[in-house]
This record gives C-alpha cells, sequence and structure tokens, in this order.
C-alpha cells in the first residue's frame, strides 16, 4: 500500500469519526446542558408523562409547559430589556416632544441620567413606560419593536438583545415540543412587546404568549379599523397574576413550569399543585462571569421567597454556573 493510499485512508477514517460525532451531538437531547440534576431531571420528567401506559403518562393535549420570559428565557440585567427599549424610544421621540427637553423623567431618559431616573423611582418609569408603548395602534407599536430588535445592542456583549436568549432553554423549548409538549410564555412583561419576536426567537407563536397588557380599544381611522392601545393598564400579569391569567388564556393547569423570580412564585405553586407527576424550576443566576450572579438582594429578577420554597419542595434549582456548557449561541462551547 502507497503512502498516499494510507493518508487516504486515515483522512477518511477521521471524517467518519467526525460525522458520527456530529450525528451523536445532535441524537442528544439538551446538549448545552451539563450532565447534572437538572438536566436528569428534566429527562426523567419528560419520559415518565410521554411513556404511554406508564402510571404517569400524560395525554398530549394536557402536556403544557409555561415559561417566564425575563431571566428565565433570555437575560434581564442591567434593566429588564423593555425597559431600555421603553428609554431608547423616549430618543427616538424626543424630536416630536420639545417639551421633553425640561421635564422629567424623560430629561433624564434623552441625557442617559441614570441617578436622575433613579430619583424618578417607579412612577417615573411607568411614565415613560406609558409614552413610549401607548397612544398608537398595535400594529405601529409592533413595528417599533420589531426595528429596536433589529438595531438595539446590549451594552455589555454588544449583541442584538435577542442573541442573548439562553441557550440551554431554547434546547429546552424544543424538545418539550418534540416530545408532544406545548409551550407558553407567562411573564410580567408587556404582551405586545413579546409578541413581536417571540416566534423567530423562541419558536413560540402570539397566542402562546401571554403577558401584561395595556387597555385597547377598537376604533375608525381614515375610514380603517385599528386596535388602538391607550394608557390605561389592564391587567398586570406578575405574581398571583400569571395563575389567573393562565387559566383565563390556557384554560388548563400546566404540568410543567420554570421561572427564576418571586414574581414566579405562584406559577410554580399552582403548576405543582396540581394532580400526578409535576415540574417545578428555577434558573438561579450563579455565573458573574459569562452573565451575572444574583438572587436575594436584586432589584431586577429578585429571587428569595422562591428560592426557600423551591429547596424546601424539592423543586429543580438550575445553578447556570455549574449545569449550563454555555450561555448564549454565540459562546464558543
Amino acid at each position: 500500500m502507497t503512502s498516499t493510499c494510507r493518508m487516504l485512508q486515515r483522512c477518511f477514517a477521521v471524517f467518519v469519526l467526525l460525522v458520527l460525532a456530529s450525528v451523536a451531538r445532535a441524537q442528544t437531547p439538551l446538549p448545552s446542558w451539563n450532565d447534572g440534576p437538572s438536566r436528569q431531571a428534566i429527562l426523567e420528567f419528560v419520559a415518565a408523562v410521554t411513556q404511554e401506559g406508564g402510571k404517569d403518562y400524560v395525554a398530549p393535549a394536557d402536556r403544557i409547559a409555561v415559561f417566564d420570559n425575563d431571566g428565565t428565557l433570555w437575560s434581564e440585567q442591567p434593566l429588564y430589556f423593555q425597559l431600555i427599549f421603553a428609554l431608547d424610544q423616549v430618543k427616538v421621540m424626543a424630536p416630536k416632544h420639545p417639551e421633553w427637553a425640561e421635564e422629567q423623567p424623560f430629561k433624564a431618559a434623552i441625557e442617559g441620567d441614570r441617578q436622575a431616573l433613579a430619583a424618578a423611582g417607579t412612577e417615573g418609569l411607568l411614565k415613560i413606560v406609558g409614552a413610549t408603548h401607548t397612544n398608537m395602534t398595535t400594529g405601529a407599536f409592533s413595528d417599533e419593536v420589531k426595528q429596536w430588535v433589529k438595531t438595539a445592542h446590549h451594552p455589555r456583549f454588544k449583541q442584538p438583545y435577542t442573541s442573548l436568549i439562553y441557550a440551554p432553554m431554547r434546547e429546552l423549548l424544543d424538545y418539550l415540543r418534540g416530545n408532544g409538549f406545548k409551550t407558553y410564555i407567562v411573564s410580567g412583561g408587556e404582551v405586545e412587546f413579546m409578541r413581536a419576536w417571540a416566534q423567530e426567537v423562541y419558536g413560540i407563536p402570539p397566542e402562546q404568549v401571554i403577558g401584561t397588557t395595556f387597555v385597547t380599544e377598537f376604533q375608525m381611522q381614515d375610514g380603517k379599523p385599528v386596535l388602538m392601545r391607550t394608557p390605561k393598564l389592564d391587567y398586570n400579569d406578575d405574581g398571583p397574576g400569571k395563575p389567573v391569567s393562565i387559566n383565563k388564556f390556557i384554560g388548563r393547569q400546566p404540568i410543567f413550569a420554570f421561572g427564576n423570580s418571586d414574581g414566579d412564585l405562584q406559577m410554580l405553586q399552582w403548576t405543582a399543585a396540581g394532580s400526578g407527576k409535576r415540574f417545578a424550576g428555577l434558573v438561579h443566576h450563579t455565573d458573574a462571569k459569562r452573565e451575572w450572579a444574583y438572587d436575594r438582594d436584586s432589584k431586577i429578577g429578585r429571587l428569595d421567597k422562591a428560592l426557600d420554597e423551591a429547596t424546601n419542595k424539592g423543586w429543580v434549582i438550575v445553578d447556570m454556573a455549574k449545569e449550563w456548557k454555555r450561555v448564549y449561541a454565540f459562546e464558543n462551547q
């Protein structure tokens, strides 16, 4: 055998091994998760509820999985991304509102004065959200969100905000859907803000996105029907509001739920309280290097009471630093 033939054989063998390794990775569920307790708990739960004839079998119609968004499916630091959008929109809208140059909290938003914004408190931030999210049609608002998603970049990672979705959680959504689950977002975020991009980013269609809502009114403008977003709050989909909205819009009690903060506690409690096998999970932000580390003392995504209950009830607590091989898809594995 010539040296050329031997070289070709070795190259072919390496190629086959690479192909087999690639196929194996493709067939391995949740590849961005380390083989730790959380991944194992997920795999065992899904296997149990999808095994026909098994004692824990759940019919596909009842395989409802609900997920918080901020801090559970994508990052939420240094501010909730929807709030960053609102602050950015103040600058976009400022030329049409010259009075904002001297009116707080809009003046602070235009100038990027974080100290003045902090002094404005929740009331001031709600004023900014109201001004940038309402008094427009649903179509116009959706267009503004889509434009922001295309152009805005996170200050730390220099990536589009939709690139800061968690690769392990996107894999989990796909894995659940591949096993007959229907996946929903149940978030304190505003529903139309999320609907503008959720299907493209998460594979979750608009009708399966539940969130906080403003009162929307049917109107005729220039002879055409439109839906107008008004500044009046319709429903706050946070804390105890989450199980109420789940019942209202889904009509089935979930068997699988994931959150990351005290705002998700009641959703997790409601899910875990059902009969049969149930899964309740928390994303615990423990990775200051790749993402952020925070829980009980954080002003954003505070995790205190829910962490205690998860520990006491034996819910799954995902240690991000230990259990995720990568946080974002743009990371090298």
